[in-house]
């Protein structure tokens, strides 16, 4: 069963990790949690490492779309 919110969630791969390599991992998934103020900073708030949400240059990301199973996969990881 599709949600709304299922269907609305982003995911992003980091491309550059470069001064956070203990954050993010370059070349992961990461999910993107909205924050249209970060996005008109140029910034991108994302589920690092630690598993709390962080804004991030969006220069450090490339937007992807994911099948379904794998966004339900990634919907329940930790």
């Amino acid at each position: 069963m599709n949600t709304s919110r299922q269907m609305a969630q982003r995911f992003v791969v980091c491309v550059d990790n470069t001064g956070y390599p203990a954050s993010l991992e370059q070349h992961k998934i990461y999910r993107v949690i909205p924050d249209a103020q970060a996005e008109a900073d140029g910034d991108i708030r994302v589920v690092d490492e630690s598993e709390e949400d962080y804004l991030y240059s969006r220069e450090r990301f490339v937007p992807i779309r994911v099948p379904v199973a794998v966004r339900e996969s990634l919907a329940h990881a930790h």
